[in-house]
C-alpha cells in the first residue's frame, strides 16, 4: 500500500508559512528575527499535529521524531529565508518533510537553523547537529546584517541555555533534501524534476592589495601604486585563465571589491576582493587553487601592489548516496516519465554536512526563470505538488530496500 502524500494539505501549508514575514510575493525572515522564530513555533504545532516529538533546540533547530518503530529517515531543509528573498528557498523541504510525516511514513523531519548563513561561519543548525559547531565558535560569530553577537541574538530568540541536540548515531537510513533548482536547467529543458547527483563545495578566498594613498591629481601616472587598478587586472587574468582548467559546471565570483579609502579624488592605498569558486569535483577545485596561486605570483613579479592571498573557507563536496538517487529516479520515472534528469547542485545545502552522517539525496523543482534569492523566486504549483509525491514515494522504495 503506497502512502497517500495530500498534495493538497501540502501547498495550503507552503502558503501558510509564507504568511510569516511576508515581503511583496516573498518572505523577510532573517534568522532568530520574530517572523524566524514565529515560524519555527508554527512549524512545531504541525510536526505535533502530525504525531512527532517536536523541539526547538539551543541553536534553533527544529526537530520532530518520529515514536513508531524505524527503519526511519530524516527529512527536512531550513526555513529562515535571505533578505527580502523568496518563499520555497528551504520552506519548500521543511514544508514537504511535514507532508511526508502526515502521510504515515517513518520520518523525523528537522529545519536547521542558519542555512543562509547570516552569522559568520553559516550553516550553524546542520553543523551543531552533526557535533561541529563548537562553544568557541559561537562566542565568536557576529551577524553579518548588523554585527550583532550570535549568543546575544540567541538570547533575544529565547534560546540562550537551551541544549543543543545531536543526531542519533544509526536511527537513521538516510537523509532526503527537498529543493528548488535556483537555476534555469529544468525550466528551459521542459523538465519537471531534477535528481541531484553531488552538491558543489565553495572554497572562499581573500586578495588584498597594498598600493599607496595618494591625490588623483598631483600625482602623475608613472607614479602611481594604485590597488585598485591592480585588483581589476588579477580579476581579469583569472577570468581569462579559469575557462582553460574549471569543469562544465565551475563556477567563479568575485563578491565584493572594496576599494580604500573609497573617495573619488584619492588613488586607493588598499584593495580587498573576496572571491570564490564553485564545483562538484575536487581535482577541478584543486586545478582552479593551482591557476589563482599562479596568477596572484604574476601579479606580483608584474604589479607595483603585492597581493596577498588568504583562504576564508575550504567546504568539502558531497556526492549523493547512489540507492537513494536510484530510489528518486524510480519514482520520478513512474510519476513523471521522461520529465526528469539528472543534475549537480550549483549551490550549497544542508544535505552536504547531513551526508557526513549518512547517506543522503537531493531533489529539484524547477525555478521560474531561475529566480531564486529574490521575493520574486516562484514555482508552479504543480511542479511542488509532483515533486512531493515523487519524495514521498522515493523515501518508500528507498525504506523498503
Amino acid at each position: 500500500m503506497m502512502a497517500r502524500i495530500d498534495t493538497e494539505q501540502f501547498l495550503k501549508d507552503l502558503n501558510d508559512l509564507r504568511r510569516i514575514g511576508a515581503y511583496r510575493t516573498g518572505v523577510h525572515r532573517p534568522t532568530y528575527s520574530p517572523q524566524d522564530m514565529e515560524s519555527r513555533r508554527w512549524l512545531v504545532e504541525k510536526l505535533t499535529a502530525c504525531g512527532l516529538e517536536a523541539s526547538i533546540d539551543g541553536i534553533g533547530n527544529v526537530y520532530g521524531r518520529h515514536k513508531g518503530p524505524g527503519p526511519h529517515l530524516l527529512v527536512g531543509s531550513h526555513i529562515e529565508s535571505q533578505n527580502q528573498a523568496g518563499w520555497l528557498d528551504g520552506a519548500l523541504g521543511v514544508v514537504a518533510g511535514v507532508a511526508l510525516a502526515r502521510a504515515g511514513l517513518p520520518v523525523d523531519v528537522c529545519a536547521f537553523a542558519d542555512e543562509e548563513g547570516h552569522f559568520e561561519g553559516g550553516f550553524l543548525g546542520s553543523r551543531s547537529i552533526i557535533g561541529e559547531l563548537s562553544e568557541e565558535e559561537m562566542d565568536r560569530s557576529r551577524s553579518r546584517n548588523d554585527g550583532q553577537p550570535l549568543r546575544e541574538a540567541l538570547a533575544a530568540a529565547g534560546l540562550a541555555g537551551k541544549p543543543r541536540m545531536q543526531l542519533e548515531p544509526g536511527r537513521h537510513k538516510g537523509f532526503f533534501e527537498m529543493h528548488i533548482e535556483q537555476g534555469t536547467n529544468l525550466e528551459s529543458q521542459g523538465l519537471r524534476v531534477g535528481v541531484v547527483t553531488g552538491i558543489v563545495a565553495i572554497w572562499q578566498w581573500l586578495i588584498r592589495f597594498e598600493g599607496q594613498q595618494d591625490h588623483a591629481g598631483g600625482t602623475t601616472m608613472a607614479e602611481r601604486k594604485d590597488a585598485g587598478l591592480s585588483a581589476v587586472r588579477l580579476l581579469a587574468a583569472i577570468d581569462q585563465e579559469f575557462p582553460r582548467v574549471c569543469g562544465e559546471r565551475s563556477t567563479w565570483t568575485t563578491g565584493r571589491i572594496a576599494l580604500e579609502p573609497g573617495a573619488p579624488s584619492i588613488i586607493p592605498g588598499s584593495a580587498e576582493v573576496l572571491f570564490q569558486f564553485r564545483d562538484v569535483a575536487v581535482p577541478v577545485l584543486e586545478r582552479m587553487e593551482q591557476t589563482l596561486r599562479r596568477l596572484v605570483q604574476e601579479s606580483n613579479r608584474r604589479e607595483k601592489c603585492p597581493a596577498t592571498l588568504t583562504q576564508k573557507s575550504r567546504a568539502t563536496p558531497a556526492i549523493c548516496d547512489p540507492a537513494m538517487m536510484a530510489a528518486l529516479e524510480a519514482a520520478a520515472q513512474d510519476l513523471a516519465p521522461g520529465a526528469w534528469t539528472r543534475m549537480p547542485s550549483g549551490a550549497g545545502h544542508d544535505a552536504q554536512y547531513i551526508a557526513k552522517r549518512m547517506p543522503a539525496a537531493m531533489l529539484f523543482t524547477p525555478s521560474i526563470g531561475g529566480i531564486s534569492h529574490h521575493w520574486a523566486e516562484d514555482t508552479k504549483e504543480e511542479d511542488l505538488a509532483l515533486c512531493c509525491e515523487v519524495l514521498g514515494s522515493a523515501a518508500e522504495r528507498f525504506l523498503s530496500a
